[in-house]
């Protein structure tokens, strides 16, 4: 299948170093050349005419790591970090959004296919997804997402690979790689003019490289598009998920200092995570659905629905939590095209909703199973907002971008029994005030290659459940909503005949009532608010080719004519930078002054940097080198988690083979130089368990088979 060249974030104005990643089709390692595409908000403009900071990862820029986890291929955009607390324990952080999330991802939207994957509670399970199921990832980052509702970090669109149109495909992989990496995968699709249908299996274990870190997860998708007619467009998604995975705790520095592979040990005083077998299970299923219904080429009205299930058992060092959640919502948005003042203005308006039940049960954890029972809890979370965006085209090259969006969110907490410190049965409801979010964003053409724009957006992200009653049964009624104000110029386009790309940003994001997190003795995680924080920072990146060939080839016969492509082959840089200055504002707590500190878990510099190597024959290479200075791990900024530089590269040969039949050898190699650094720090720890050790050197090789007709 052809996957289309999407933004990897360009680089400043380093020409040499700097590339994106080089897709492929399933014959050759190629790009195709059409400029990517932004589907965030609902316009479907080409990037340079998008103001506002975004980022893409396509299926080939995931491809060129290995499928164990999605961390490496995330963290290629500038101002994203994605980390692995525990295998596939996932921490995302936009713009430092980290300081929020010391496990989970939080403060960031998450849809897959359209669909809401953020739960209502605020929470987003990002640990169910596999990476060889998702085609495309587009990041909008810091407050700017307002026609996806309440957040002040960002939104993530996540989907699925799309059929090529004229081609049946059937495929099969398997991986193998140290620390006893087993992954198999399996997929059909096919597709035609009017209809199109994806479905795909993954099994991955894993032994892990620390003590007490086994995997199992397995990921069925199944994906449908259908065109009744010329003005109707359906769609339907399935995502199910069941995985299985062994929680080995934080270490101290001299637990990591002295074994980097070993689990949390027992103490006099409290026993271990291996004695307490501390391991996350669930299953899960997504089912959801659009209809797009075009009344004219001037107006249509696009409508999802989806319904969603999980079980989740949870064995911590204290505590066992069995929780069941079922949930639903819907999202419909109307828009229109039409003229102004001789103009073209695009208009689209809009609701979502969510709502979802859960009972959670919390009983104390004696070796993996469940003990006393602490209390009996039922949660009621109802969320949804309304919102309005207006994309104006006015002469000179100019684009006037002004949006909103109204928010609403309720919990209703209700303790059946317990024997935790609110022992008392009781009925709590907690309503937040409603937001207003807007967004105004001016974007100049300056060619039609290169843009500039600047916009000022406002935001606000309520306390998720998880944060008002976390795992020590306590209930916060005291932590309010973040509130914060971006400010953002930034410039990006094509130099050099499409030889080389860039993109820039800057930013001053000022965050009010910042929630941030603290543990107990016991490993519970408990949140507070703060003052203010503020945000600065640059992002930028740069991609071009170091040496390049054209080639137009004819890819198949269908239909009385030959259907043609063109690609490029040859060697290309790219690199994304992002420069962090994240300090404290006005925050006092526990007759300690925090002010002007640095800001928790967030790292000054990051820079990922590789070149891909690609020829008509079939060879590929694609080495990758990721650094990050070192980051505070508490308010008080005594204790750091030292910075690191890690390499590594991917290699093979991918062509068809006869029979229609096509093959792609692979072997990569990670950490290559065996760094040893943490990666999911734990930030303002008990004991000063900071540190998530990440896996030491790696191999892995595999083999994928496909036949097409």
């Amino acid at each position: 299948m052809l996957f289309r060249y999407s933004l990897l974030p360009p680089l400043l104005w380093l020409p040499v170093l700097l590339c994106a990643q080089t897709p492929s089709p399933d014959t050759t390692r190629t790009v195709r050349l059409p400029e990517a595409t932004v589907t965030g908000y609902g316009q479907q403009l080409p990037l340079r005419r998008t103001a506002a900071a975004v980022g893409v990862v396509d299926a080939a820029v995931f491809a060129r790591f290995s499928a164990a986890n999605l961390t490496p291929a995330v963290n290629t955009v500038p101002g994203v970090r994605l980390e692995e607390r525990a295998t596939a324990s996932y921490r995302l952080s936009v713009r430092g959004s980290t300081l929020r999330s010391p496990f989970g991802v939080r403060n960031v939207k998450v849809y897959y296919n359209g669909l809401p994957f953020t739960e209502a509670s605020g929470s987003t399970p990002l640990n169910l997804l596999d990476a060889a199921t998702i085609g495309r990832l587009e990041v909008i980052k810091g407050p700017a997402g307002s026609v996806y509702g309440a957040g002040t970090g960002g939104v993530a669109l996540f989907s699925t690979p799309e059929p090529t149109p004229g081609v049946t495909r059937v495929e099969g992989g398997l991986t193998i790689g140290s620390f006893g990496l087993r992954r198999a995968t399996v997929a059909l699709e096919t597709a035609d003019s009017l209809q199109s249908l994806r479905a795909q299996y993954a099994r991955q274990t894993l032994d892990g490289y620390r003590q007490h870190s086994a995997l199992r997860r397995d990921v069925l998708t199944l994906d449908g598009k259908w065109r009744p007619n010329s003005r109707q467009t359906v769609s339907a998604h399935l995502l199910y998920s069941d995985i299985n995975y062994q929680l080995p705790g934080s270490l101290t520095r001299a637990q990591f200092a002295a074994n980097p592979r070993q689990a949390r040990p027992a103490t006099p005083t409290a026993p271990g995570t291996v004695e307490q077998n501390a391991f996350y299970a669930s299953r899960t299923a997504l089912l959801g659905g659009t209809h797009e219904y075009r009344f004219s080429e001037q107006l249509t009205l696009t409508s999802t629905l989806y319904g969603s299930g999980s079980a989740i058992r949870t064995p911590f060092l204290v505590d066992y939590e069995r929780n069941t959640q079922v949930g639903g919502g819907g999202r419909t948005a109307l828009g229109y095209r039409t003229r102004l003042a001789g103009r073209v203005l695009r208009l689209a308006a809009g609701a979502e909703g969510q709502t979802s039940f859960e009972s959670s049960r919390n009983y104390r954890n004696r070796g993996g199973q469940p003990d006393t029972l602490r209390y009996d809890d039922e949660i009621r979370t109802s969320t949804g907002f309304v919102f309005a965006q207006a994309d104006w085209e006015l002469p000179a090259g100019f684009l006037l971008t002004a949006a909103a969006s109204y928010n609403r969110l309720r919990y209703r907490l209700g303790r059946l029994s317990g024997r935790a410190r609110a022992a008392e049965e009781y009925q709590l409801t907690r309503r937040f005030r409603p937001e207003v979010s807007p967004r105004l964003a001016l974007l100049k053409e300056l060619t039609p290659l290169v843009s500039v724009y600047a916009s000022v957006s406002s935001g606000f992200s309520p306390p998720t459940e998880e944060e008002i009653r976390p795992s020590d049964g306590s209930v916060n009624q005291q932590l309010q909503a973040e509130r914060g104000t971006s400010y953002e110029v930034g410039t990006r386009g094509q130099l050099g005949q499409n030889r080389f790309s860039f993109d820039v940003a800057a930013y001053d994001f000022q965050l009010r009532q910042t929630v941030v997190a603290r543990s107990n003795d016991q490993g519970v995680q408990l949140f507070y608010n703060t003052g203010r924080t503020r945000q600065r920072g640059v992002e930028a990146a740069l991609s071009g080719w170091l040496w390049r060939e054209r080639r137009v080839r004819n890819q198949y016969f269908r239909g009385g004519s030959h259907q043609q492509n063109s690609y490029q082959y040859g060697l290309r840089a790219w690199a994304s930078y992002a420069y962090n200055h994240y300090r404290f504002g006005q925050y006092e707590a526990g007759g300690n002054n925090f002010s002007g500190n640095r800001l928790t878990g967030a790292a000054p510099h990051t820079l990922s940097a590789g070149l891909d190597f690609s020829e008509r024959l079939g060879f590929y290479f694609s080495p990758t080198l990721s650094h990050q200075a070192r980051i505070p791990l508490n308010d008080t900024n005594t204790t750091f988690a030292a910075g690191y530089w890690v390499f590594g590269a991917r290699g093979g040969w991918r062509h068809p083979l006869p029979g229609r039949l096509e093959a792609d050898l692979y072997a990569g190699l990670d950490n290559a130089t065996d760094r040893r650094y943490s990666l999911g720090n734990d930030l303002n720890a008990f004991g000063n368990r900071f540190f998530q050790p990440a896996p030491g050197r790696s191999y892995y090789t595999g083999a994928q088979l496909a036949w097409r007709w």
